[in-house]
């Protein structure tokens, strides 16, 4: 195993622990925020709040011009280079652009939120919350973009620190604020308002003082290539990310269109659940895209390929049991979570969580299509699928209902990974499918089908505390299957070890037994 192959997986190992920790943390703030928010306001004023924090949703993403992942990609491979001035370019000009770029945006859903109340969403009640929304845009647009200048250093602290936690921690104190003091619903506005700002200025404070490089000096005679290279690498990338925002929506809003609210509810019972199932692809993406994109830049095509190959292993590793408990006890799922009402709603969480399922394992190829600078290929396989998406819906939601929505989404997303997949492979020969990524998987097929079957045979009704059962014996499965089939890998070892040096835990026994089976 090539030394270089062991450094960079060890950073995404620790990375992704990191990433996923304070991920977690941050979506129970959010919950514990939205339960707050959702109980203190109207119905007709959480909706008015909703609509107004999607457009600035969607001004933010503008704003950003796909500099958020751009910037990324940029630092990491000029770093790799060991261009300096580059580095310090690629910072300089994304900072520059995207504050130029949020502040107009800003100025003008200000001057133009009357005409969007009025004559388009026919809610002259939802002005005064764009005019107050629109305060937050250049510190969510300055939030996303530091988070992603520090991640092209390797630094996944300020990601959590700020971005998933502090973020999220800041509304509900906030909201107690509001709450105490009688706030009308305007607060509960300023208050979400200026957990944004408070978190930027904390951010900036960090940045100022632990900077990832020093940003004086003069700028270079080609700052302004830098900066060309840097919207011409970044723009597709914000194409990618509106046309994941369409495709986010497109289902929903036509199920509303085509059917009933009732439908519409039933639907997004289902949805929910699946959508965090990429969370470890996520986590692991983190220092994925920065680390490969420095051995890109020195041309390490065989160790960016081995390390994709161990990096897809472990996330279908990490998402195969919760998929499992969806695909095989849907209706136990959602009656114990959500009551027997919304069992209907089975067959699409099946469908839905095959479809984010291979979206997940396949998840890395456009990670290392990013690597590679295909991002125009990126925005056209999206924009391919999301037309494709939309095209489907329209066909299937009248005849089938919910059923034909999830076709149509988990249809879409599998499109869209299969094009990446093959781009990839067609470009360097590069694919996850090893001998020890396959026969564990086809064998913990086996074992799952057994323990499906005898529960199936010995429960009528699935009760709540069988599931978390049920989630460690597909886990275990999984690792029983890569034991018997001797498919551990020198690198799974070192991943380990990284997690374990990372978390603080003990894992000996663990990697003397996963020697034996080497």
């Amino acid at each position: 195993m090539s030394e270089i192959v062991n450094q960079a997986l060890r950073k995404i190992a620790k990375g992704a622990v990191l990433v996923f920790i304070g991920t977690v943390i941050g979506m129970l703030l959010g919950l514990v925020g939205r339960i707050m928010l959702v109980r203190y306001i109207t119905q007709g004023e959480y909706g008015i709040y909703s609509l107004a924090f999607v457009i600035v949703s969607i001004l933010v993403l503008i704003a950003t011009l796909g500099l958020d992942s751009g910037s990324t990609r940029q630092i990491a491979f000029y770093r790799g280079k060991g261009d300096e001035w580059k580095v310090r370019g690629v910072v300089l000009s994304s900072l520059q652009v995207a504050v130029i770029s949020s502040v107009f945006l800003s100025l003008v859903l200000f001057f133009i939120s009357d005409l969007i109340s009025i004559k388009v969403f026919h809610s002259p009640e939802l002005s005064t919350p764009l005019k107050v929304f629109c305060i937050a845009i250049p510190f969510f647009v300055l939030i996303n973009l530091l988070t992603s200048i520090f991640r092209g250093f390797d630094k996944a602290g300020p990601s959590v620190y700020f971005q998933h936690i502090l973020i999220s921690a800041l509304f509900p104190l906030l909201l107690v604020a509001v709450v105490l003091l009688n706030f009308q619903f305007v607060g509960v506005v300023y208050a979400f308002v200026a957990s944004i700002v408070l978190t930027c200025m904390a951010f900036v404070v960090y940045a100022v003082r632990k900077p990832p490089l020093t940003l004086r000096g003069k700028r270079s005679a080609s700052s302004s290539l830098v900066t060309k290279e840097l919207l011409l690498f970044s723009l597709p990338l914000c194409a990618v990310a509106m046309l994941n925002s369409v495709a986010v929506w497109t289902d929903t809003l036509m199920i509303g269109f085509f059917k009933t609210p009732g439908d519409v509810g039933l639907y997004n019972a289902a949805l929910p659940l699946v959508r965090p199932l990429p969370i470890v692809f996520t986590a692991m993406s983190f220092f994925y895209v920065p680390l490969m994109s420095q051995l890109y830049a020195k041309n390490e095509i065989e160790d960016i390929k081995r390390s994709y190959a161990v990096v897809t292993k472990w996330i279908f590793a990490a998402t195969l049991p919760v998929f499992l408990i969806f695909a095989l006890f849907p209706e136990a799922t959602l009656n114990i979570l959500f009551g027997y009402r919304y069992v209907g709603a089975a067959s699409a969480l099946q469908i839905l969580s095959l479809g984010f399922f291979i979206h997940t394992v396949l998840g890395s190829a456009i990670s290392t299509l990013v690597v590679m600078g295909e991002t125009r290929f990126v925005m056209w396989s999206v924009l391919i699928s999301t037309i494709a998406n939309i095209a489907l819906n329209i066909a299937l939601i009248p005849p089938l209902g919910i059923v034909g929505a999830a076709i149509a989404t988990a249809s879409a997303f599998a499109l869209r990974n299969l094009l990446w997949s093959a781009r990839l492979y067609s470009l360097s020969k590069m694919h996850p499918f090893t001998e020890n990524y396959l026969k564990p998987a086809i064998a913990s097929v086996v074992l799952v089908l057994i323990i499906y079957a005898l529960v199936r045979n010995l429960i009528s009704v699935i009760p709540f505390w069988l599931l978390p059962l049920l989630f460690i014996a597909f886990l275990g499965a999984y690792a029983i299957s890569v034991l018997l089939t001797r498919s551990f890998d020198k690198e799974d070892i070192m991943l380990l070890l990284a997690i374990e040096q990372r978390l603080g835990m003990n894992l000996t026994a663990a990697k003397k037994l996963l020697r034996r089976f080497l």
